[in-house]
């Protein structure tokens, strides 16, 4: 008699998991507790059901129970995948999800660059009389300084390009089955990572504009600001893969994490590409550049 439970076929029927519901609550939480605080900030008399709403600590639970969510229901995932459970089929499909979700992140970063080139290419726009006002119908703004983008700009480009290089190194090495390089490829890449993010902190803290009372700056922090807080998710994404990669969890036949990681990275550097031309240097073109 043949076995009822003998898997003839290359799909995987996952088990039960809480994680679908759990990050459901989580990210409902997490939603109304920013909205509330956000929206009624300046109030401190907002409760529900005796709970005071305006504090940001509502915010807070809700994320823990969404980085929770990430951990397990990742957690699971790598589990499965050391299981055997991840066939052609299915790494085929897993492959398909990172690629839509990659193309969901263009589709945030065009809202970005969409309020950008409206504000720049039309900054006497007849209609947006604020706007025309305060830009004094150019772009940059009448009087107002920008950024060098042959300075610190310049010097995250060659930091994101070197560490798209190290990323590659390293998935070079994993197919060749060379666990050496793959560790240091990773670990210079994170590195870079970090590099990056803290020069750009510290670009944001000496800039000669700010975000509020500035379409310019409104639009220059949105962007560039939406760019550095996905290199630091990319980051702990690479530290991760850095960690399994460590304990020797990848092969050169079964790595679709740190594949994953690296599509993630080459295009948080191509974004960067992009926003370094049409931002820092085309969309200051002309300004007085402060000086630092």
């Amino acid at each position: 008699m043949a076995d009822v439970h003998q898997k003839n076929h290359d799909y995987h029927i996952i088990d039960p998991s809480p994680w679908p519901f759990l990050s459901s609550v989580g990210a409902f939480v997490l939603a109304i507790g920013g909205i509330a605080y956000m929206r009624y900030l300046n109030q401190s008399d907002l409760h529900l059901f005796g709970v005071n709403l305006v504090g940001p600590w509502i915010f807070f639970v809700g994320l823990a129970i969404v980085l929770y969510t990430m951990y397990g229901w990742w957690s699971d995932t790598i589990k499965e995948g050391r299981e055997g459970h991840h066939t052609r089929v299915v790494a085929l499909h897993l492959r398909y999800g990172m690629i839509m979700f990659i193309a969901s992140e263009v589709m945030f970063f065009a809202a970005w660059f969409w309020a950008f080139f409206d504000a720049s290419l039309f900054p006497n726009e007849v209609h947006q009389v604020a706007r025309a006002e305060f830009t004094g119908g150019q772009w940059p703004p009448k009087g107002l300084e920008v950024l060098d983008p042959l300075h610190l700009p310049l010097y995250n480009t060659v930091i994101l390009l070197l560490s798209g290089t190290t990323v590659t190194w390293a998935h070079h090495a994993l197919l060749h089955n060379d666990r050496k390089g793959l560790v240091w490829g990773l670990a210079i890449t994170v590195a870079l990572g970090l590099l990056f993010s803290a020069v750009q902190a510290y670009e944001y803290m000496h800039a000669p504009f700010a975000f509020k009372d500035s379409i310019y700056g409104a639009t220059f922090f949105m962007a560039t600001g939406f760019h550095g807080f996905h290199v630091i998710v990319g980051t702990i994404f690479l530290a991760v893969c850095l960690l399994r990669a460590m304990r020797g969890d990848f092969t050169p036949k079964n790595h679709f994490g740190f594949e994953a990681a690296a599509w993630y990275w080459h295009f948080v550097d191509v974004v960067w590409l992009f926003l370094f031309f049409a931002i820092y240097i085309w969309g200051g073109w002309g300004a007085p550049m402060a000086e630092g």
